[in-house]
């Protein structure tokens, strides 16, 4: 174990911040801090892609909601993501570490249970990741597919064809995660661009060129579709859209110690993403809602999607529908770059933290480039893994799309509500205090960003409850009396990895798995 002086620090201010704030946490610096705040607000848009994902995912809240559902679903979704995020950044600025929530979770829970529940978490972290890398790349596939049966009808797609699409995309982001990983700044700002510029080029055809429906429908009409007992259980499990289209919003956190300044970059990269990615998808909702037209037409698409009949409708041009469907296909495909550098930069850090098999290996970076070359292939080994499943059965791939957001929003509740439970019993000192060594590991002081009192504890608790929500209405099938091919299996999904985790727990991980390990003291 290692031993920092202040003395031996040097660099300007804030290169001098991330190497003390990283050391306080027990860490030695090993990645290339190549990101500044406008490229991570870039990665961060560009990981959640807001406005495209609403195009694809309107039909889960249309279905359950209808027009107004919709509406007020988005807005919902957007307050509450805004919420829990508001107070994940002030967990990373206290804690800036590309760990997140289990590194955490190791700070925040009772000495009893701390190591035990950051091993949990961080599994559940790991697998959540890397289910959001698989559900991107069908998700990917899905919509090359259905971009090819809008140009030629006669196309039947073959879910061998989807698992190979699949796998095109994965490679190219490997790619660049790799090969041209010192690029990856320029590159996310350059989707950026794209990123707002694609907006325009959707939204002004929908709005200029489509039949308009009228306001009173859309702000007033609920449905039923799943034939619910009441229209309000439809609307919340109707919510899975809207939060499906703010997931991943904590991957800056798992950048941080790729970041410059990330005590204070990483909490308003992540704040400010999702206000402008929610007005955007908020614009873009709305668009779509009163251009929809025919709605048995669009709900019946042979694309599997859609808003491509809603183009194809609203232009009337298949020509024309193509192109605006080729923007939306490219900015997911560019979004998988980003979803994998997340994904491998938490797989490397449990491992690094010795949290899962094969420890050694994977947490291991390259000196040429700084960039954990093995975690990023392992994240695309399982990627690819996990798409066979959709050769058997696309339900069964279906719940691991379910899984990506489950794992993640289960991390999130745990990290926000021990925070709540520290902050109201006073835990938690002001960072201009000096900290009482009596305290020990228990040692907590606020970072840079942190929201005034009493805003900070409501805001704290108001994101608990929509964590709450989002959590039991996800494990929610579409319809109500599913059959076996439309029930949600994401339960049984969750609960068989933290089977496995426990039972690799208890024979190995206990030996190895002590929390965060401390490689180097101040």
């Amino acid at each position: 174990m290692g031993h920092i002086e202040l003395s031996g620090v040097v660099g300007d201010g804030h290169q001098t911040r991330d190497v003390l704030e990283l050391a306080r946490l027990g860490k030695v610096p090993v990645l290339k801090r190549n990101f500044g705040f406008m490229s991570m607000l870039a990665f961060s848009c560009t990981v959640m892609i807001t406005w495209e994902a609403v195009l694809f995912l309107f039909v889960i809240s249309f279905m359950n909601g209808g027009l107004a559902g919709s509406v007020y679903g988005f807005i919902f979704a957007w307050l509450g993501t805004l919420s829990v995020f508001a107070t994940m950044g002030e967990l990373a600025s206290m804690l800036p570490t590309a760990g997140g929530q289990y590194h955490w979770i190791s700070r925040l829970a009772p000495p009893s249970t701390r190591k035990f529940l950051s091993y949990l978490v961080g599994w559940l972290t790991v697998t959540g990741w890397q289910a959001v890398v698989a559900s991107g790349g069908f998700i990917c596939a899905n919509l090359i597919q259905g971009m090819a049966v809008l140009g030629n009808p006669n196309y039947t797609p073959k879910p061998w064809e989807t698992t190979l699409l699949l796998w095109a995309v994965i490679f190219l982001a490997v790619f660049i995660n790799t090969i041209v990983s010192r690029a990856l700044p320029k590159i996310e700002s350059l989707i950026m661009i794209l990123h707002i510029v694609g907006f325009f080029a959707i939204l002004i055809p929908l709005v200029y060129m489509a039949p308009q429906g009228k306001a009173s429908d859309v702000f007033t009409v609920f449905m039923n579709g799943g034939g619910w007992p009441t229209t309000g259980l439809s609307f919340f499990i109707g919510l899975l859209g809207p939060v499906f289209a703010f997931g991943g919003a904590d991957g800056a956190v798992h950048m941080s110690e790729e970041i410059k300044n990330a005590s204070v970059v990483v909490p308003r990269a992540m704040v400010f993403s999702i206000m402008l990615n929610g007005i955007m998808g908020f614009g873009m909702l709305l668009a779509v809602l009163f251009s929809i037209g025919n709605v048995d037409e669009v709900l019946k698409s042979d694309t599997g999607y859609p808003f491509l009949a809603i183009f194809q409708q609203g232009v009337s041009s298949t020509g024309g529908a193509l192109a605006m469907a080729g923007i939306i296909t490219t900015l997911a495909i560019v979004a998988i770059i980003s979803w994998i550098a997340s994904a491998s930069r938490m797989l490397w850090s449990f491992a690094r933290d010795r949290g899962i098999p094969g420890w050694r290996l994977v947490s291991s970076v390259n000196e040429r480039n700084s960039i954990p070359v093995i975690a990023i292939l392992v994240t695309t080994v399982i990627a690819c893994l996990l798409s066979l499943i959709n050769i058997g059965s696309s339900v069964a791939f279906n719940d691991v799309v379910a899984l990506s957001v489950n794992g993640l929003y289960t991390s999130y509740l745990i990290g926000n509500g021990l925070l709540l439970w520290r902050r109201l019993a006073g835990h938690i000192h002001n960072s201009s205090e000096p900290e009482d060594s009596s305290l020990g590991i228990e040692k907590l002081s606020w970072g840079l960003w942190r929201l005034p009192e009493p805003i900070g504890t409501f805001n704290n608790a108001f994101g608990c409850a929509f964590l709450l929500i989002v959590l039991t209405f996800s494990c929610f099938p579409a319809e109500n009396h599913p059959t076996s091919s439309t029930m949600n299996y994401v339960v049984v999904m969750e609960g068989g990895i933290l089977i496995c985790a426990v039972i690799y727990y208890l024979i190995w991980g206990r030996k190895t798995y002590k929390g965060p390990v401390i490689e180097v003291e101040l």
